[in-house]
């Protein structure tokens, strides 16, 4: 076998190794820069989350309760700009417990007793700056924990805690290549980015009549009237208001006055006094005759 073309187990490895390397470059490359970025405030001890300077959401964290700093061995947490290069955990269930950046099958409730480990989710932070650089190094996370009653004062050993299901929430929304900062002062108040509401739909409604009350009394239904006498009460009333000149007097009503009654008169004779002289007349005429 010609020594020269033997390639020794070490070589292949090394050449191996420094492709991946050379690959993860080329992708970290090829990746667009993300528009979202992560702020924490130590005074506020709050994580606001930020898209393109709105602020979208913000929550409850803790910082080291030793201070601020990147030495080694130190607890304490690094200021500056930092990126997210790893996040573990994706698809475990909330409380999930993280030993060494693995599951050892066990979920713990939100403040269980005398526990405090890594649970749920991890975003693995490298310094992007001189007073950061060890961060990585000193496996400086984001996570969550179990004693959330903590959050809001400084309570942790470097990294910086969540609540369990915020962690969760954050792991989500922010991707690897996103940029942290650390900062002493507040959290910027950003313009918050909020819902839009629903436009209320206008109802107009019509103004209806007043109902009649129902009652027994029945309903006068019209009754249809014969063609030949609707047409004859048509003619007739056309030709009463044709034969009417001029402005209608008012009719009166004629008076009949009462007729007196002739008394008839009697053609009986009264009778006369018998006297001397009318008897003589009387046998005169009996007497020619």
């Amino acid at each position: 076998m010609n020594s020269s073309s033997y390639t020794s187990p070490h070589a292949v490895m090394m050449a191996a190794r420094n492709l991946l390397a050379g690959t993860a470059i080329l992708l970290s490359a090829c990746t667009s820069t993300p528009s979202s970025e992560v702020v924490v405030s130590v005074k506020d001890q709050k994580m606001g989350l930020y898209n393109e300077g709105h602020l979208v959401r913000k929550y409850k964290i803790s910082t080291s309760k030793f201070g601020l700093g990147d030495s080694p061995g130190s607890n304490r947490t690094p200021l500056g700009k930092h990126e997210i290069i790893a996040k573990i955990g994706h698809g475990l269930p909330t409380g999930a417990v993280l030993k060494s950046r693995s599951w050892n099958g066990e979920v713990l409730k939100p403040n269980a007793p005398g526990r405090d480990p890594i649970v749920s989710r991890i975003l693995w932070l490298r310094g992007m700056e001189s007073g950061n650089r060890n961060a990585m190094k000193r496996y400086i996370y984001i996570h969550g924990t179990p004693e959330e009653s903590r959050l809001g004062k400084p309570a942790s050993y470097g990294c910086i805690r969540m609540g369990m299901k915020d962690v969760v929430e954050v792991f989500n929304d922010v991707p690897i290549g996103a940029k942290v900062v650390v900062t002493r002062g507040g959290l910027p108040s950003g313009k918050k980015v909020e819902a839009q509401p629903t436009p209320e739909v206008e109802v107009v409604i019509a103004q209806q009549a007043p109902v009649p009350p129902v009652t027994n009394k029945p309903i006068p239904v019209a009754i249809p009237v014969p063609e030949a006498k609707a047409d004859t009460a048509a003619s007739a009333a056309k030709s009463k208001s044709e034969a009417k000149v001029g402005p209608e007097a008012p009719t009166k009503k004629s008076e009949s006055k009462p007729v007196a009654k002739a008394k008839s008169k009697s053609t009986s004779v009264k009778p006369q006094k018998m006297t001397t002289s009318n008897r003589r007349q009387v046998l005169a005429s009996h007497s020619h005759s």
